[in-house]
């Protein structure tokens, strides 16, 4: 039980990372017009 809990709060952690880095991706583009690749390269700097 403890392991599901802990696969769960998991995939709350990296679905919310994801989603940020999405809502920065389009932010970004729906102010800029221009496809900012650097959010990658943060994110995998870490």
């Amino acid at each position: 039980m403890d392991q599901l809990l802990q696969h769960c709060l998991n995939a709350l952690v990296l679905g919310g990372t994801y989603a940020l880095l999405g809502i920065g991706l389009t932010l970004i583009f729906g102010i800029m017009r221009v496809v900012n690749f650097t959010h990658g390269e943060l994110y995998s700097f870490g």
